[in-house]
């Protein structure tokens, strides 16, 4: 079986390259009124894989310009109709189909209330477009498998690009920009060696920290959704806090060690649960030593978990099918989720 996720999984690289080619002149707008506005904080909207990519941007933003920002509750506008004091913020809203009502919603009450607003969606034609101040289309390309990737990762350049027009930092956009030969080059990272491990497993542990704890959020949610294996995302300071008591055999763990702050301490800990009898599959960059897997470099810390989640989707799809599932169509989910 040829998955559609992992053909559209492959055309990341593409999408990403056309994605940075566009709307030139409306991302350098957009980070002038940026750094025009100056806001102070601010708060993402998103779902799912969405929310994942609002969290790379989380801590994109606060680690590169000081700027706390925090993922909106939603069930605070559209259910407890919270008063919201956000006049002077920024508020991102992250969204594939752009279709679900509680994002409207929330980035509709954001913008009343007066914060600076947002959205990068895969189609400017849906509501949440109109709902933003600001829009910008991912320009991934029709995407049928109902497992979110390319448009993932273009959700996860197009955090990268906003962090770059705001600071107006051109040797960080250079960079940006040399992404998609890092991509392609991660694509065909060979991972087949973690699927027996995972394969008849029930249950899994995904591990990073910073700026990869938003890929270990997405790697853990494809493995329930695709590969029907329940997994749990933990930052490694987290892990120690209580749910390192369930790592044993039956309970591999794969630990994602992208370059950063956190590498060490990741690789750091991946010895030590391998000591403790742990099953434990290390995703490093080539020269560590001990690694079971290999992290594609990108020239820049910043922007190695886009290329440690190109290296993952393959491994999905091919785990989805060692279990005997069929990863485009996984059970009880469709393309467009609508929620309130």
């Amino acid at each position: 079986m040829t998955a559609r996720m992992l053909a559209e999984a492959l055309e990341a690289p593409a999408a990403v390259g056309r994605f940075l080619a566009a709307d030139k002149d409306g991302w350098a707008d957009f980070g002038a009124r940026l750094r025009e506005a100056d806001p102070p904080a601010g708060v993402t909207v998103g779902r799912g894989s969405s929310d994942h990519a609002a969290s790379y941007l989380a801590y994109l933003l606060t680690a590169r310009l000081g700027r706390p920002v925090a993922s909106l509750p939603m069930s605070l506008v559209t259910l407890c109709h919270a008063p919201l004091r956000v006049c002077g913020l920024a508020a991102f809203a992250v969204s594939q189909s752009g279709q679900s009502p509680d994002v409207v919603a929330c980035l509709d009450a954001l913008r009343a209330a007066g914060a600076l607003t947002a959205a990068f969606v895969n189609d400017t034609s849906a509501p949440l477009a109109a709902a933003a101040e600001w829009c910008f289309e991912l320009h991934a390309g029709a995407e049928r498998s109902v497992a979110a990737t390319k448009s993932f990762i273009a959700s996860l350049a197009a955090a990268a690009r906003l962090v770059g027009v705001w600071q107006d930092d051109s040797g960080f956009l250079a960079r940006l920009r040399g992404l998609p030969n890092h991509l392609e080059r991660a694509g065909r990272a060979d991972w087949a060696s973690a699927v027996p491990a995972l394969a008849a497993a029930s249950r899994a542990i995904v591990v990073s920290r910073g700026l990869g704890f938003a890929i270990a959020a997405e790697a853990a949610l494809k493995l329930k959704e695709i590969c029907g294996l329940h997994a749990e995302a933990f930052s490694g300071a987290e892990l120690r806090h209580g749910p390192i008591a369930l790592v044993g055999p039956a309970e591999p763990v794969l630990v994602l060690a992208p370059n950063g702050p956190a590498l060490g301490e990741l690789v750091q800990l991946a010895d030590e649960l391998r000591a403790w009898g742990g099953t434990v599959l290390l995703a490093a960059p080539e020269e560590v030593r001990g690694r079971d897997l290999t992290l594609i470099a990108t020239g820049d810390p910043d922007l190695d978990p886009l290329a440690a989640v190109q290296s993952f989707y393959p491994f999905a799809a091919a785990l989805a099918e060692a279990r005997g599932r069929d990863p485009d169509q996984p059970a009880h989910l469709s393309k467009v989720t609508r929620t309130l």
